[in-house]
């Protein structure tokens, strides 16, 4: 189909095009960096990125038929990529930051269905492409709302996207919502297991829904760990059905899966390394966790540290284990072992 992009949620953006309810349609999509990191890109490249301008997603697309207050059921059929992609540490962001503070480029060749990395000898990894982001439009007061929990976020001293309205494509979308962080209505969700015969459903908020698909990702572990997956271009299939009078109506994102074949895995764990307040530290148990990974890779294969930390973004599945034998949650990090050379 025809595709225009924007990088905001914004309830005015003019429609890309019209899709029928049943009718199967592909949509070209751009990497979260338009395209700006290539093969030939260095780590310092990081540095002069304008990151108000991502995502570029493709859309949005009027949904024929759809009101407020429906489901939009979106069925993934197929998931294309080009042949190249780039793992990208930006320094201040990611789970272990603090230990990461300079920006490291990890690139991939990808061909015959495997991703591979000149940084990361002996590693293959398996085609599981989706895409990052996948969302309706929302309404005005939800994007009201949107913007005083933010605000309520900021106050308290924690971290939101900056809303960098020159950066904003079109022009519209300088008063909308940044496409970083998930909402009630889809986006940014990089649910990985949103792969080809997955089903979402996003609850409509405007007349049409507005869909709008983006950030494709060659492979990813649950959690992103280092604040990014296989980034790539590609294509993606999908299928619109509208779902009304349902006996449930979520207030948030659903998807079924089509399931997964069972892997061979090495996990570490964690639990909080220090226990404050009267609730379970889990970014703690996250870190402990993915710090004994990182050095199990790198005291076993010998990758230098970087690299072994963007692997654990595309590779590693963060799970919570448990979180009522207080005070200690225990988060598992399980890397499948597939991935490595025999």
């Amino acid at each position: 189909m025809h595709a225009t992009w924007h990088n905001r949620w914004h309830p005015d953006i003019t429609p890309a095009g019209v899709v029928e309810p049943g009718q199967t349609v592909t949509l070209e999509t751009r990497d979260s960096t338009d395209g700006i990191i290539n093969s030939e890109s260095t780590h310092s490249d990081l540095t002069r990125l304008d990151l108000s301008r991502a995502h570029q997603l493709t859309g949005p697309y009027y949904v024929a038929g759809a009101e407020p207050g429906d489901l939009l059921e979106v069925e993934l059929l197929e998931i294309s990529t080009e042949n190249f992609g780039y793992t990208a540490i930006f320094p201040g962001f990611g789970a272990l930051a603090d230990l990461f503070p300079t920006p490291y480029l990890l690139k991939w060749k990808i061909e015959e269905g495997f991703a591979r990395s000149s940084q990361l000898p002996g590693v293959a990894l398996p085609k599981a492409a989706f895409a990052g982001v996948v969302g309706v439009s929302p309404s005005q007061e939800s994007m009201a709302s949107a913007r005083q929990q933010d605000q309520l976020v900021r106050t308290a001293g924690g971290t939101v996207t900056a809303d960098q309205p020159g950066g904003a494509v079109p022009k519209i979308g300088s008063t909308g919502l940044r496409t970083t962080p998930p909402r009630a209505f889809g986006g940014n969700l990089d649910i990985r297991q949103l792969q080809a015969g997955a089903k979402l459903f996003l609850p409509v908020q405007v007349p049409g829904a507005l869909l709008s698909v983006g950030d494709l990702h060659f492979a990813q572990g649950d959690g992103e760990v280092c604040g990014s997956a296989i980034e790539c271009a590609g294509s993606v299939s999908l299928r619109v059905k509208i779902v009304r009078d349902a006996r449930w109506q979520p207030r948030m994102p659903t998807f079924m899966t089509p399931g997964e074949p069972q892997r061979p895995m090495f996990a570490t764990t964690g639990t909080p390394s220090e226990v404050t307040g009267s609730r379970p530290d889990l970014t703690s148990a996250v870190q402990v966790a993915l710090i004994e990974m990182l050095d199990y890779l790198c005291a076993t294969h010998g990758f230098e540290r970087e690299a072994a930390y963007g692997l654990m973004s595309v590779a590693v599945d963060l799970r919570l284990s448990e979180i009522v034998n207080l005070p200690n949650p225990l988060v598992s990090a399980l890397l499948p072992l597939d991935i490595f050379a025999k």
